[in-house]
């Protein structure tokens, strides 16, 4: 995914790439999406839908930068009800590149299957453990979720594409989340 920032006069503008076939989603029906993200964030976004260029320009840099996220977590495959979630500032994006973990394309495929699981079970019990969102999308795995849940969720995706069983970050993961239940419950 390729982005640029500019200053300019009036305000703060970022160009990103998504994939083609995102766009629609960007956009949504009628253009609601697209409408509800600048209405939200009190920027404007311009779309090239036949090569995927997306720009937006706006005054605030942080309402910019939150949606530029935004963006990215929708071309990343996250409908965009999930993707709003990163316009609160206690939410934030990982995208772990599975190139990274292996080379060939056979081995992508493998590894996409280990952190999706058989019907979304792995997926499912990373999101239900670590309460966060997942999606396998691309050469990608995104997350989107609190602050301080993401290091559960990348952490455990992380295992299970370096190789780890599902076993094994299952249970690290219920130990990982008991212990912080715990530690906020502690009196210091």
């Amino acid at each position: 995914m390729r982005e640029k920032a500019e200053e300019i006069m009036e305000g703060f503008t970022y160009e990103l790439k998504i994939p083609k076939e995102r766009v629609a989603v960007l956009i949504g029906k009628s253009g609601l999406v697209k409408k509800q993200l600048e209405e939200q964030t009190k920027t404007s976004i311009s779309v090239d839908s036949k090569e995927g260029d997306v720009f937006i320009k706006g005054k605030d840099a942080l309402s910019l930068f939150a949606l530029r996220e935004v963006v990215k977590a929708v071309g990343r495959g996250f409908n965009p009800e999930t993707a709003q979630l990163l316009l609160r500032q206690d939410y934030t994006l990982e995208i772990i590149e599975l190139s990274d973990f292996v080379k060939s394309k056979e081995q992508m495929l493998r590894i996409k299957g280990r952190v999706i699981g058989t019907e979304g079970k792995s997926r499912r019990v990373i999101e239900d453990l670590s309460e966060c969102d997942v999606c396998v999308y691309g050469k990608t795995v995104s997350i989107i979720g609190r602050i301080e849940k993401m290091a559960l969720a990348r952490k455990s995706v992380e295992m299970l594409l370096s190789g780890s069983t599902h076993a094994t970050v299952y249970k690290w993961l219920e130990k990982e989340r008991a212990r912080i239940k715990k530690d906020a419950f502690t009196p210091l």
